[in-house]
Parts: structure tokens; C-alpha cells; sequence
């Protein structure tokens, strides 16, 4: 660990690093009331904004209802040039964009690059899926007759984000969204303004370029009110919401109330199974990547390590001294591998986290320090516990690595899979046999599972998501985009008579 965190930029040169970029984008401020712009890298407020009302909001979604029927029945590749537009502009703008997550999310310059670089990639997913939203042909029963499958544009989407990924997830959103012809409304983090407003006219741009519906895009600024009336709203057909469990709780159940859909990426508490034989290099840097990335504040961060006994010790000794070495201060600092926490409510959660830990007959090997000066910088800890108690079965949005151990195989996949949450999991191991015993049905429970990599850092070709309390939502790649799209069964009868199924007789 260095004292990086006590030399930070000055408040002014992070506002002209925001309108800087901003201006590139061609973003204009909306500067009011109601919402303040703030960076974690050294604490300050930053602008004053103007918030959307809930009178906004529903014009929004008028108007996003009204584009939709012009949408819907634009022709699938049609829809996806106006993606590939805005790919193209993400690339032209990926250092500007970038910037302002640093800016708001305190990511370090190579994850926040490859924040952008994830909108880039769906655009090009998505783009391609454009001309394959498959259906299926079905074997009829009935001779003479043909049974279909086909899929159709849902409807207005509304998009509630968090302020870890706060473009990237966006991005997933409405690329598949809008290849599926449905228009989008985005609410974004109150801690994420600038970037989103950023991200938002880059979009537009792309709309104006390709002249299509003007309102097949909103972004809605504001606090939870906000998020309410996206959510309570019945013309809003989908509601991808990412957040903790807590907020999915309520969303769900008040998306569900008007028979609308939801589509949920909630809390993770991702475990990593470390074998006798694994490759204890490889799990070193696997592992510090990912608990320690992002300041432990992804939704995949790797949370619980569960070791065998017999190379629990070696392992954390290593992990405790690469943590020693981690240089934690300014985002900006290319040196810099660990950025600040997002405020200083999450310093506080970790601190109350690591008390709870020791009182459970928990061991800080390292880490768990909050830095002198602006911003919250802490240290990685690292903790052996002796089971895996309440603490441990709960998600601090923080960088905590719980140690546990294990002597059994199966012992540990059970330990792995005893949290509510079930988003990601790895196993660290050379051996042919665990590694696809981790990866069967009774294996892990989580919505990913890696062999010999951590649990963060998913690729936009496969679906991300979780189950049990991760919310069971499916984003980004493989079919996550039927989540967009109504599903219709066609039967077409071409044989002159009319015979009913199941040989059914009445006239």
C-alpha cells in the first residue's frame, strides 16, 4: 500500500476534466436543482443539476410510447444501424467517456476503459443480432397446417442502473432493447450523473443521424421518485432494474402488481473453491484481481475464498502480501490498482462489516484501514473466519476477502452455495474431475461459474445474470434479448378443412 490516496487532483481540476469531456460529447449541463454531482476521488460536489419531475417522467413515457409504434415495425437491421452509429460514436469517444466514470464511479483508467469497451462490444452483439431474432417452425399435429414460433417488439423499457457500472449495464440494456424495437428510459445513479448525461447525447446523436423516432430515448435525472414512477408506470412494459437485493424486493413486487415484467440483477456474495492442486500463481492474481478490483465494488467481486486446508496458509500469506503492495490513491494515477470507495456511507458499512467479523471470531490477517485525507481510500482486508457466520453470509459492497476452510469436495461446493445470494462462483483446480463436478448440476448454483479464473469480469457474449437473491434477470448476450421481446405461437391452416387438436370432434 502507498500514500497515493494523499495526493489527489483539486476539486477545480476535476470540474474541468468533466466539462472537458463533456463538451467533446456534445453534452450540455443541465444545471437546477435537485441533484448534485459529486466525485469519490476527493469527496467534492461538483455541479448543481436540474432533476427530472414525475410529471417529466410521464411525458417521457408518452412519448417513448408514441415512438414505439413507429418502431416496432421498422425492420430489425434497420434498427440495428442506428446501434452500430452509436457504437461508432462510443469508439471515437471511449477516452471521454471513460474519464467521467473515474470521475464519478473512482474507477482506475484500464477498468474504466474497459467499462466503455463493454458498450462497444454489445453494440457490435447486438447489431449482429439484429438480423437473427429467431423463431422456430414446429411440428404440427394436424396435416396440412403450419405452427410458428415468432417474436415481436415488447414495449417501452425502463432502465434503473447503479452507479458501479453506471454506463456499461445501460448499455447492455438498451442495445438489445432497441435492436428488438422497443424505446428506452434510463434513470441512472444519483451518484452517476455526468457520465450518464454524457452517454445519453452520445445516443442521441446517433438517433439524429440515422433520423429515427426522437423519442426512442430518455434519460431521467432525479432521486427515487424518480425510479417510482418509471416503476409504477403501466405503459412501461419492462423494467431492468440493478441494485441491491433490498431495491429488487420493491421493485419486483410493484412491477408484478400491474402485470408488467422485470427484469432484476441484484446483490452477489461470489465465492472462489481453491483445490489442493490449483496453481496457487495463476489463483494469486486471479484472486487479488477479483476482490480487490474496483474497490471490492462490483456485484462480482469475489467475496469468499474457500480454501483447502493444506494450502489455506500458503495462499494467504501470498494474498496478504500482495495486498501490502497494492497502490491505493488517485483513479487518475496510472500507478494506482485500487480507487476510493463511492462515499463515505460505504467506508462506514465496511468498517461495521470488519467489526462484526472480529466479534465472530474472525482474524484481520491485513487490510481494513480507512486513509487519512479527502475521498475514502481504505485497504483491502483480508479475513480468516471460522465458519461461515452472519457477516460472511451477507453482501458488504467492499473490498473484504472472507477466507473459510474446507477438507471435503463436496463440503466446499455445499459452503459455496449456502448464501441467498447466487450470481458468480470459480474454482481454482487442475484436477479434470472437480472442475466439472463444480460445473454440474449439483454443483454450483450461481448464475456463472468459472474454472481457474475469479468471478468478475464477464464477457458480453454470454448471458450475466443470477439466481435465488440475485433476481434470476438475464442480460447482454446469448438470448438475454427475448427478455425484450413478446413471444407469439402462429398456427396457419393451408389444408382447405378445418381439424381441431387433441382430435377433438364438435360440428
Amino acid at each position: 500500500m502507498t500514500d497515493t490516496a494523499l495526493r489527489l487532483p483539486t476539486r477545480d481540476d476535476l470540474r474541468e476534466r468533466a466539462r472537458v469531456s463533456l463538451e467533446r460529447v456534445g453534452a450540455v449541463l443541465p444545471e437546477g436543482e435537485g441533484l448534485t454531482a459529486r466525485t469519490p476521488v476527493t469527496g467534492d460536489a461538483l455541479f448543481s443539476l436540474r432533476a427530472t419531475t414525475p410529471d417529466e417522467v410521464s411525458s417521457a413515457v408518452g412519448a417513448a410510447a408514441e415512438a414505439f409504434v413507429a418502431w416496432r415495425t421498422t425492420p430489425p437491421p434497420v434498427r440495428g444501424e442506428l446501434v452500430r452509429v452509436f457504437g461508432d460514436l462510443l469508439r471515437e469517444h471511449r477516452t471521454d467517456l471513460a474519464d467521467l466514470v473515474t470521475l464519478e464511479a473512482g474507477k482506475i483508467g484500464s477498468e474504466a476503459l474497459g467499462e466503455v469497451q463493454e458498450m462497444i462490444d454489445i453494440c457490435d452483439l447486438a447489431v449482429g443480432q439484429s438480423r437473427q431474432l429467431f423463431g422456430r417452425t414446429i411440428a404440427s399435429e394436424r396435416p396440412g397446417h403450419r405452427l410458428a414460433e415468432t417474436w415481436h417488439p415488447l414495449g417501452v423499457v425502463g432502465v434503473i442502473s447503479a452507479f458501479n457500472f453506471p454506463v456499461a449495464v445501460w448499455a447492455w440494456n438498451t442495445a438489445n432493447a432497441l435492436v428488438c424495437g422497443d424505446p428506452v428510459l434510463w434513470k441512472p445513479s444519483e451518484a452517476t450523473p455526468l457520465v450518464s448525461i454524457a452517454a445519453a447525447r452520445l445516443l442521441e446523436r446517433a438517433i439524429e443521424a440515422v433520423d429515427a423516432p426522437r423519442g426512442l430515448h430518455h434519460l431521467l435525472l432525479g432521486d427515487r421518485a424518480v425510479g417510482e414512477a418509471l416503476v409504477d408506470d403501466p405503459r412501461v412494459a419492462l423494467v431492468s432494474a440493478t441494485g441491491s437485493t433490498r431495491m429488487g424486493r420493491e421493485v419486483g413486487p410493484r412491477v408484478a402488481a400491474r402485470f408488467g415484467r422485470s427484469l432484476l440483477e441484484l446483490g452477489g456474495n461470489n465465492a472462489a473453491i481453491v483445490t489442493p492442486s490449483a496453481d496457487l500463481e495463476l489463483t494469486l492474481r486471479g484472486v487479488v484481481f477479483a476482490a480487490a478490483g474496483t474497490a471490492g465494488q462490483r456485484c462480482t467481486t469475489l467475496r469468499r475464498l474457500i480454501v483447502h486446508r493444506d494450502v489455506a496458509d500458503e495462499l494467504v500469506d501470498r494474498i496478504a502480501a500482495a495486498y501490502r503492495s497494492l497502490p491505493i490513491g488517485d483513479p487518475y494515477d496510472e500507478k494506482t490498482l485500487v480507487g476510493p470507495l463511492v462515499n463515505a456511507a460505504a467506508a462506514d458499512a465496511m468498517t461495521a462489516a470488519l467489526d462484526r467479523a472480529r466479534a465472530e471470531g474472525g482474524e484481520v490477517v491485513t487490510g481494513g484501514r480507512r486513509l487519512d485525507g479527502p475521498g475514502e481510500y481504505v485497504e483491502p482486508a483480508l479475513v480468516r473466519m471460522p465458519g461461515q457466520t452472519g457477516v460472511v453470509r451477507e453482501e458488504t459492497f467492499a473490498p473484504i476477502l472472507y477466507v473459510l476452510t474446507y477438507d471435503d469436495f463436496d463440503e466446499a461446493i455445499a459452503l459455496q452455495n449456502d448464501v441467498p445470494q447466487g450470481l458468480s462462483s470459480s474454482v481454482f483446480t487442475t484436477d479434470q474431475a472437480e472442475a466439472e463436478r463444480f460445473l454440474a448440476a449439483d454443483g454450483s448454483d450461481c448464475g456463472i461459474a468459472n474454472v481457474n479464473i475469479g468471478t468478475s469480469g464477464a464477457e458480453i457474449g454470454g448471458a450475466f445474470g443470477g439466481e435465488k437473491e440475485t433476481g434470476g434477470g438475464r442480460e447482454s448476450g446469448s438470448d438475454a434479448w427475448k427478455a425484450y421481446m413478446r413471444r407469439s405461437t402462429t398456427t396457419v391452416n393451408y389444408s382447405g378443412h378445418l381439424a381441431l387438436a387433441q382430435n377433438v370432434s364438435f360440428l
